[in-house]
């Protein structure tokens, strides 16, 4: 299973590299998943915002896997430890400039993150650029890997 997930993921890699991008601003073949992937983007923020891991947990496949700057690789099950432990609270948790793409039962939002984060009684700011693969089980989307590096920054 694990295996055909990871197929699954590559080849929505390789299809939006190919395939033109359909933004949210644009009408897409299934207006339903874009508005349920928005609205899932945003509950996935003020998840973050609130640290309610719960949230986050119901909005993660079992297989997840997260990167990002400056931290290892992180599965399902690590990052949820670290969320529950409350070492990181977030200040602001704020996206923009989204896209999402549907491909069937698959589906890649990017987009830039701003946020704000208080750790060891200092606050540390983040811009970045995302990448966010969601697969529909049964019915619901999950993400199944969230990457992250820092965003360019104007000159």
């Amino acid at each position: 299973m694990r295996l055909l997930r990871l197929g699954l993921v590559l080849g929505v890699i390789l299809t939006s590299l190919v395939a033109p991008p359909r933004s949210v601003a644009q009408t897409s073949t299934n207006d339903r998943d874009l508005r349920e992937l928005q609205r899932l983007e945003a509950v996935w923020n003020e998840a973050h915002e609130q640290g309610n891991a719960g949230a986050l947990e119901a909005l993660w496949a079992d297989d997840l896997e997260v990167a990002v700057p400056r931290m290892p690789v992180m599965t399902k099950n690590v990052a949820l430890n670290f969320a529950r432990t409350g070492q990181m609270k977030f200040l602001r948790y704020a996206t923009s400039d989204l896209h999402i793409r549907v491909y069937g039962d698959a589906a890649v939002v990017t987009g830039r993150l701003q946020r704000i984060r208080a750790m060891n009684g200092k606050e540390v700011s983040d811009d970045w650029r995302f990448t966010k693969v969601y697969v529909r089980e049964e019915q619901k989307w999950r993400v199944v890997a969230f990457h992250a590096s820092e965003a360019a920054q104007p000159e």
